[in-house]
């Protein structure tokens, strides 16, 4: 049985509709938190609402976000914390990637994932930061290993993920003399739809035991979450055990 450490704690999951972000909302919910989920997908969402509330005995809300539109982030920040008095949590999740080589990549696709990954991740940051203040909660960025290393075939991505990383720690820096948590994971290669935009995907690529699975990273993000004042966790990475000896 999951121990029910985060019950009380009122939580907001962007890209929360599937892979990570969707089993980010499944575990806070089996640990009691009530969980806004948030996505462009709303039919989706109301469905995982709904899961949730009726499996994990939680208050659950489906929030249709676009994370690149600021109005959007505002307006549904703000619906949230109408609907649970506050926010003690706010995973920064949605993102997506392109690849190939650098003179395939349409201005398009380039702007769609800075928009996503950098925009997004800023907007969400900034508008729930003053509830945060509130609640000297915890705000999770999800980034990757690949804002660690150089990534050749999606260099993007990578960039826009080095860019979370500075960014995450950069908060951590200003947020934490407030007592807000700031906590950067960074997942390995996840059994997700990454990579389905522009080749075979990673669920496509790789067999159940090949990559993270999506509920091992939303177990390590439960985890950052949990953490009690003062102490916080800054960064994790996430990897299969053999991950090194691939490189």
């Amino acid at each position: 049985m999951v121990e029910k450490d985060l019950r009380g704690r009122r939580a907001l999951i962007t890209g929360a509709s599937s892979g990570i972000g969707r089993k980010t909302a499944e575990e806070f919910a089996a640990r009691g938190a009530d969980v806004a989920v948030a996505s462009r997908r709303e039919d989706v969402l109301k469905e995982l609402a709904e899961t949730l509330e009726n499996e994990a005995d939680i208050e659950a809300l489906a929030v249709e976000m676009d994370v690149t539109d600021e109005t959007q982030v505002a307006r549904g920040v703000s619906s949230i914390v109408d609907a649970f008095g506050g926010l003690d949590i706010v995973v920064n999740n949605a993102g997506i990637g392109c690849g190939g080589p650098i003179t395939q990549v349409s201005t398009e696709e380039y702007r769609s994932v800075m928009s996503v990954n950098v925009d997004g991740m800023f907007f969400v940051t900034r508008e729930t930061m003053p509830h945060l203040l509130d609640s000297e909660g915890a705000l999770l960025f999800v980034g990757s290993t690949s804002g660690r290393y150089p990534r050749p075939d999606y260099p993007i991505y990578a960039a826009s993920k080095w860019w979370t990383r500075g960014f995450a720690l950069s908060i951590a820096g200003q947020a934490g003399e407030d007592g807000v948590a700031v906590t950067l994971i960074n997942p390995g290669t996840t059994r997700t739809d990454f990579g389905s935009s522009f080749r075979a995907s990673n669920t496509e690529k790789y067999d159940a035991g090949e990559a993270l699975d999506p509920k091992d990273v939303a177990e390590t993000i439960a985890f950052a979450a949990k953490q009690e004042a003062p102490t916080t966790i800054s960064e994790l990475a996430v990897t299969m055990r053999d991950s090194l000896s691939n490189t």
